[in-house]
């Protein structure tokens, strides 16, 4: 998106595919990203600490996400010059903010896993049942 900053609206509007904002929101929200801002709360972390302690993550993917987020201005990077290079993450202003808003949601889903977890298998058995009879 290539917008002038004189065109930019006042606020985003998440719901309109053409706004930037809706792009920012899948860096914050994505698989990846939320993970990355809410663990950077922690402290500053180098490449290995946050690779350890988002399981599941790929060396690609958590490069990906972490020059998305840097772009984006949630996600400073710090690079020593030494050998071997060291380089640190940690939030902006701005990536605190959002890592605060990101660290509810997540306590809301880890509260409430169980209840979804059960929805969920209800749902799976009413679905099973009404393929039965039709099928």
């Amino acid at each position: 998106m290539s917008l002038t900053l004189a065109k930019l609206p006042k606020h985003g509007n998440v719901f309109n595919d053409a706004c930037p904002s809706r792009e920012i929101l899948g860096h914050v929200t994505g698989r990846w990203g939320g993970l990355i801002l809410t663990l950077l709360q922690q402290r500053t972390m180098r490449f290995s600490e946050l690779r350890d302690g988002i399981g599941g993550v790929t060396e690609k993917m958590l490069a990906q996400t972490l020059k998305h987020l840097e772009r984006d201005g949630l996600v400073e990077r710090k690079s020593y010059p030494v050998i071997p290079p060291k380089v640190e993450y940690s939030l902006s202003a701005s990536g605190r903010e959002c890592a605060r808003l990101l660290s509810a949601l997540n306590r809301w889903v880890e509260t409430h896993v169980k209840d979804v977890l059960l929805c969920q298998r209800q749902h799976d058995k009413r679905e099973d049942a009404q393929r039965r009879r039709s099928g």
